[in-house]
């Protein structure tokens, strides 16, 4: 199994990439191997400071342009064709390697990869997959950000695939799917809101109604779907939330003997918690959809974020995941 690394995406390049591709060659499985797509002099003086590397199971793909955060995807993958996303989903493309990962610019890691590997059959649109840690298990939210104009059909879709992800990599047998919404009852919400319900009522999914935006955390679906702007403010808010939370943990224990006491008697169990629900525990958002495994991860991604990405990348090969999506939607579509 081979993936591939964009090694200047995100805010820290190439060390960051670097230092967790170098992590998950030491501390996950040996049944892959990674491509460092980027600037090929860059990448090798990052890897000098590791010379008891296993050798043989990182390359290095020259790439000599950089997709900018700022940048218009559509127009850079047109015009920025030797850049490191553009390179490394191509990579995928044909068949040199089975995913590939990016800190990078979102909308361009999408772009190029509906240019150069297609939707899956039966998939209308793609949508980025977040897994959120709750009170008892995770629960799958999408889209959180690839479409924010969504139609019916689509979050049909985003059921569909998130009810796939949930089941081969969480191991949630019958995931139930939930449609983010402001109220429980079936007419509540938008047109969308409303002809989404009647759509996902009407399909074979496990689909136990609306749920409203705090039932996300209390485990009353395993799989919400939802558009992908409303998904987008729920992901940032909750980063936010936790990250305030932390903050004032921390003010608090500066300023008061009392509370520093206390932090020290429960360091344990704030470390548990803050492990299970440090975004960098789940690495990067699978992009659903396209046909080939392709995952985003946050622009201030850490090395061990960078790390769990590639555990992500490589469960989601071993348990062909796409495949499953082909299959599923294809079923759907015969049933239809």
């Amino acid at each position: 199994m081979k993936i591939v690394l964009d090694a200047m995406g995100g805010d820290n390049y190439p060390g960051v990439p670097v230092k967790g591709a170098i992590e998950a060659i030491e501390q996950l499985e040996e049944d892959f191997s990674l491509v460092l797509v980027g600037d090929e002099t860059m990448i090798h003086r990052q890897l000098e400071a590791y010379p008891n590397l296993e050798s043989g199971r990182i390359e290095v793909a020259q790439a000599t342009e950089v997709v900018e955060m700022g940048e218009s995807p559509s127009v850079a993958i047109r015009k920025k064709k030797d850049s490191s996303i553009v390179v490394g989903v191509d990579l995928v493309a044909a068949k040199k390697a089975q995913a590939f990962i990016s800190a990078g610019n979102t909308g361009a890691v999408m772009a190029a990869g509906l240019r150069s590997l297609g939707r899956i059959g039966g998939i209308s649109r793609p949508g980025i997959c977040i897994v959120f840690p709750t009170a008892k298990k995770s629960c799958v939210l999408l889209d959180v950000g690839a479409n924010v104009d969504s139609k019916p059909i689509h979050l049909l879709h985003f059921a569909l695939m998130g009810s796939i992800y949930s089941e081969k990599i969480i191991g949630v047998r019958k995931p139930r799917i939930g449609l983010l919404n402001i109220g429980e009852e079936p007419n509540k919400g938008d047109e969308l809101s409303v002809a989404t319900y009647k759509l996902l009522s009407e399909s074979p999914l496990n689909f136990i109604g609306n749920v409203e935006g705090n039932a996300i955390f209390e485990s009353v679906a395993d799989v919400v779907v939802c558009d992908g702007f409303v998904g987008n403010v729920a992901l940032k808010l909750s980063e936010k939330l936790l990250g305030l939370i932390v903050s004032q943990l921390r003010s608090q224990i500066k300023t008061n003997p009392l509370a520093a006491l206390g932090f020290l008697l429960l360091k344990p169990v704030f470390e548990k918690m803050k492990k299970t629900y440090d975004y960098a525990e789940y690495g990067g958002a699978p992009l659903l959809g396209v046909d080939g495994t392709l995952m985003i991860c946050h622009g201030g991604s850490s090395p061990r974020a960078i790390r769990n990405a590639i555990k992500s990348a490589r469960l989601a090969i071993l348990n062909d995941v796409n495949g499953s999506i082909r299959d599923l939607a294809s079923n759907y579509q015969n049933e239809s």
